[in-house]
């Protein structure tokens, strides 16, 4: 699904994964249903205007309209907490669930919604809107619930088919030869063959893999939404209180502070592999770990490493990293 970078996937339908909806597809599919609504009402309302125009028409027409935009506004909110859906929300791939389940919300929780949401399109209460979307851009689950949304636990997500992420050609794996563990290796003993002077042919010069102790074979900078930021020197884990894996020394430690305990204790680990890409694992989190590349968010693997790329990013829980490569 498409989804911005500081969005918060949920559950929806089934098993399925669903970015929250970004607010701009949601604001033109609320505008979408009401343009519906007041048409229809604006239709009976001319209709009945016109047909009793003679006999007080403008007081039947109003009253008209008022109950057309009632009914419309009941219909929609029945199919909204049986299915999950209205027009505007089916012509901009939008559904509306309940924040738990995924599920449609129910009729009375939708017909909540909607009165809530009705009652801020009024001429009186015309900040209401502003309000609703101040609400929705400062939720702290980042899932842009507004108040109505609180109110009724609902949640908008985006059923878009996702495009493709771009696979990452896997690059070949060069051989690391340790020529001073040979040169100290007890000999060991030849077979006749092994004591031809064709096999006794010296080997060709073999490159010799950099050490620790030697330069990099590529430089990358992570940068944390908490403000840090390191160039990966070795093992780094991710988490609320990392621990490298058993048997092995990490380089970078970075602790994390997660608000809404999404960030397992050892989230992640990343490390630079011996061909010089950067990679990233999760370490089997409870909320996992997400790669959004050029806005679209890819889902990691627990245990299998991903190769990543300058200017990707990676959501581990609440907590955002941004990678780069040093010239």
């Amino acid at each position: 699904m498409t989804q911005p970078a500081d969005e918060a996937t949920i559950v929806a339908t089934g098993a399925s994964v669903l970015p929250a909806a970004d607010l701009d597809r949601r604001f033109y599919a609320f505008v979408l249903d009401r343009l519906i609504g007041w048409s229809v009402a604006g239709l009976a309302a001319w209709a009945t205007y016109g047909l009793l125009f003679s006999s007080g028409g403008p007081g039947a027409a109003v009253l008209v309209a008022l109950g057309t935009l009632l009914v419309v506004g009941l219909a929609m909110a029945l199919v909204a907490g049986l299915r999950g859906t209205s027009p505007g929300m089916a012509v901009l791939g939008l559904r509306l669930v309940h924040v738990d389940s995924g599920e449609p919300i129910g009729v009375l929780a939708a017909i909540r919604r909607a009165l809530i949401l009705g009652m801020a399109t009024l001429p009186t209460f015309g900040l209401g809107v502003a309000t609703l979307a101040w609400t929705s851009v400062m939720d702290p689950g980042r899932r842009r619930r507004g108040w109505h949304d609180l109110v009724t636990g609902s949640v908008v997500v985006d059923v878009r088919p996702a495009p493709e992420v771009p696979a990452v050609a896997a690059q070949p794996t060069r051989q690391i030869v340790n020529l001073t563990a040979a040169r100290l290796a007890p000999p060991v003993a030849q077979s006749p063959i092994a004591q031809s002077p064709v096999a006794q042919s010296p080997l060709p010069d073999l490159p010799v893999a950099t050490g620790a102790s030697g330069p990099p074979l590529a430089r990358w900078r992570l940068a944390f939404d908490s403000g840090e930021t390191l160039v990966v020197e070795g093992l780094v884990v991710v988490g609320r209180r990392p621990e490298p894996p058993p048997g092995e020394e990490a380089r970078h430690v970075v602790p994390l502070r997660s608000e809404d305990m999404s960030l397992s204790k050892t989230h992640a680990q990343l490390q630079v592999a011996p061909d010089g890409v950067l990679v990233v694992m999760d370490r089997g989190s409870t909320n996992g770990s997400v790669l959004i590349r050029q806005g679209v968010p890819k889902d990691l693997v627990a245990g299998k490493p991903t190769t990543l790329l300058p200017g990707d990013e990676v959501a581990f829980g609440d907590r955002r990293m941004t990678v780069d490569r040093e010239p």
